[in-house]
């Protein structure tokens, strides 16, 4: 029963979400030998102010290169 847990900040789409969670789980079939119905996903959005890196939030980063930032 694996599982595959993701986090990234929101923005995607269910459908993003849907081929993404259908590509993974076929990657562990094919690679690991896995029964797709035992694939379990789970994806864990999290807000562009709360995921930072090197110091600098992912929002903050977005509005410096001039892109939208859902908040």
């Amino acid at each position: 029963m694996p599982l595959i847990q993701v986090s990234m900040a929101t923005g995607r789409t269910p459908e993003q979400k849907e081929r993404a969670a259908q590509a993974m789980t076929q990657a562990l079939v094919e690679h690991c030998g896995a029964v797709a119905e035992h694939v379990y996903v789970v994806f864990t959005d999290v807000a562009p102010t709360d995921w930072v890196v090197g110091g600098v939030s992912v929002a903050e980063r977005k509005r410096r290169r001039g892109e939208t930032v859902d908040v």
